[in-house]
């Protein structure tokens, strides 16, 4: 069986594979806020005009002069004469003197002259025209300033960050109603074996459907890139390397995933090679799933060979192919998604060499000092203590991974985990 050149570590591997690719895309399009979600911003974002751009109450009371309610408690109220109601949607046609108030309610614009709001909770009706008032409010209490959000001429959001549900409400809610976007990164799959049918046909003996097309290229279509799918090419060397030509013209990145056999990789390498300098960077990764990982740049495009079974190659795509995805999209840095959790059971590693276990999230929760545990849900509060507990099973089922809640990396420098340590999970 050849052996493979290097088994370099994962760390070091993907920033060589890195350091040889080019400046992020410098394409860019206009593109509807409404649509934007998970796009990258190609340009800073600068506020038009301050945010918001009159002063607002945050809760339904009266607007006063603060100065008015100066040593106010129950015991000691103050009246103060109400002299109208705020319009929602609009501005008042009145301003407030000195003894008197109006009824704002939340979102309302302050009348000229008014400082604060009282709650309505600590105001009641003393007459028709009289508001009794025990609660002191201080000046910008229950009221947001002009500005405040977000002033005039900031920088709302830089070129690189990633647009988000949150960003999108931002974005309208300064009248932004197209951005311009970083062109979406183009990966051409590729899968190899002369084993591998489309998934929509009945496999005869010794058959599997593909499964790593439509993986990866899920894992492509969240990172924010477009997947382009080129079929399933035989065991041969011409025939590879004529497609994997093909898309490396048509795409920024290439990914092909490899047949079982030792020799189905070595021609791989081969074809990397024959693609453009400097071709293969590493061959063969320190870790565990994804030994047989192949990197390479080929004219300044990725072309990056995964292994064939399933997990370990959707797990290398997230190690991988998802950070070159990011530096060809110019994102800015931002960490991962982790939880921390208590491990179930020990887990053991080779010293030197890098593991990445799927886990099960389980929620654990004390009830009169005794532990329970319950799977996670949507509803469920952030008082429980999860617990990690390893999923067994071979790189090549696919269903180990799918039901795995995230990943757990054991460092090269350990020899393994222990029941009961608290360890850092990657959400998936």
């Amino acid at each position: 069986m050849p052996e493979f050149l290097v088994l370099v570590p994962p760390d070091e591997a993907r920033r060589l594979l890195l350091s040889h690719l080019p400046q992020p895309i410098a394409d860019s399009e206009q593109v509807d806020v409404r649509s934007s979600l998970g796009r990258i911003l190609a340009e800073d974002i600068t506020a038009p005009h301050p945010l918001p751009d009159f002063q607002r109450s945050t809760v339904d009371g009266y607007a006063v002069r603060p100065g008015d309610t100066h040593g106010v408690s129950d015991s000691l109220p103050t009246y103060l004469s109400l002299i109208g109601e705020v319009p929602m949607g609009d501005a008042p046609d009145f301003e407030i003197s000195p003894g008197q108030c109006a009824l704002i309610h939340t979102g309302g614009m302050l009348p000229n002259g008014a400082d604060a709001v009282v709650m309505l909770e600590y105001t009641q009706l003393a007459g028709a025209d009289e508001i009794e008032i025990f609660r002191a409010v201080a000046d910008g209490e229950n009221v947001i300033r002009i500005g405040e959000d977000v002033a005039q001429g900031e920088t709302v959001q830089a070129s690189g960050s990633l647009i988000g549900p949150a960003e999108i409400g931002g974005l309208m809610a300064l009248g932004i109603t197209e951005v311009k976007a970083v062109r979406k990164v183009q990966v051409g799959l590729i899968s190899t074996g002369d084993e591998v049918i489309e998934p929509a046909r009945s496999p005869r003996p010794g058959q599997v459907r593909d499964v790593n097309s439509y993986t990866l290229g899920a894992l492509v279509e969240k990172s924010g890139g477009v997947a382009r799918l080129y079929g399933i090419v035989p065991d041969e060397f011409e025939g590879l390397k004529n497609t994997a030509a093909r898309a490396l013209s048509e795409c920024d990145v290439v990914i092909i995933t490899a047949g079982s056999s030792a020799s189905t990789r070595d021609m791989t390498v081969d074809v990397i090679r024959s693609l453009g300098e400097p071709g293969v960077l590493v061959h063969g990764i320190n870790t565990r799933p994804g030994k047989p990982t192949i990197l390479g740049v080929c004219s300044g495009k990725a072309v990056i060979g995964l292994p064939g079974n399933p997990a370990s190659a959707l797990v290398n795509g997230y190690l991988f192919v998802v950070p070159v995805i990011e530096k060809l999209l110019g994102v800015l840095s931002k960490p991962k998604p982790t939880v921390p959790a208590r491990l179930t059971v020990n887990l053991s590693s080779q010293a030197g060499r890098e593991d990445w276990w799927p886990v099960r999230l389980i929620a654990e929760t004390r009830t009169h000092g005794e532990a329970t545990t319950r799977k996670p849900s949507g509803s469920q509060v952030g008082t429980a203590t999860f617990l990690a507990e390893p999923i067994f099973g071979k790189s090549n089922l696919i269903f180990t991974l799918a039901s795995a809640d995230g990943l757990l990396r054991i460092d090269p420098d350990a020899t393994g985990l222990s029941a009961g340590e608290i360890v850092e999970v990657l959400l998936l």
